[in-house]
């Protein structure tokens, strides 16, 4: 293992932060407890005092095929994870095209587009060095209780790569915003949509400072140029506040707040 200092602003994908000395895992290394793990950064708001960080190192980017299961590494790139599928023409993945981070990211909050989530696909986690069976795992929409590390997952090899999901799902995330963001800021609540309820109380397109609410998806917290934790902060606290003034709903955030 290894330090490494990561530029915030630029590495996470809303572009918040600062430099921060992060530890990095390799293979044989004992992983330390009390370090949180981050992946590609794509749905952190990183604060100005956030706890310490570790990430895996390049080790656990991998794929293998043994016996009818795909093992992949936590630290594979969600697009390699989807030309290796595709290549090798391997039914299943076809959501996690242009979803960012790493595999151990999806695993973390069960990512997916609509109705297909990883843990639809997924057979078994490593994690703390023990395979874990999926149905073991407390999970569900957007969230799943891992309770360790996970270093690498198996998924049951199934033929048929379907070429034109892949062009659907896509069609589905084209209205998204291209400036930086974090992804979804909020869960959808029960039978809503949080985009749909921020722009009910007037916040689509709301601003402070070059923080954001989209105006062209209101859900996504966009980062204008010099986008400040604070403000980013203000503006989720904010929609929070008239959401549940307004309409009674609690909001959960989606984006990890560090």
């Amino acid at each position: 293992m290894f330090f490494k200092t990561i530029d915030f602003s630029k590495y996470s994908s809303i572009k918040v932060g600062q430099p921060t000395e992060v530890l990095v895992i390799e293979k044989g290394d004992t992983i330390p407890s009390d370090r949180y793990l981050i992946g590609g950064a794509n749905n952190l708001l990183i604060s100005p005092t956030p706890p310490p960080f570790m990430m895996l190192s390049k080790d656990f980017a991998y794929v293998e095929e043994q016996d009818g299961y795909l093992t992949i590494g936590a630290a594979m790139a969600t697009g390699r994870i989807v030309s290796y599928a595709k290549k090798h023409n391997i039914a299943g993945f076809e959501f996690c095209s242009k979803l960012p981070g790493t595999l151990g990211g999806m695993l973390a909050m069960n990512a997916g587009v609509k109705e297909y989530e990883i843990f639809n696909i997924l057979d078994a986690i490593k994690i703390d060095g023990t395979w874990v069976e999926s149905k073991d795992i407390e999970h569900g929409y957007r969230f799943a209780k891992l309770n360790g590390i996970t270093t690498e997952a198996k998924f049951k090899i199934v033929k048929g790569f379907d070429a034109q999901l892949l062009d659907d799902l896509l069609t589905l995330r084209s209205n998204q915003p291209h400036n930086p963001s974090a992804g979804s800021a909020f869960k959808n609540p029960e039978g809503n949509y949080a985009g749909r309820l921020i722009e009910k109380v007037g916040l689509k397109g709301a601003r402070k400072g070059d923080m954001q609410w989209s105006d062209v998806h209101a859900n996504f917290l966009v980062n204008l140029g010099n986008g400040s934790f604070e403000d980013a902060k203000y503006l989720i606290d904010l929609a929070k506040e008239k959401i549940f003034d307004e309409c009674g709903i609690t909001l959960t955030e989606e984006i990890k707040i560090l």
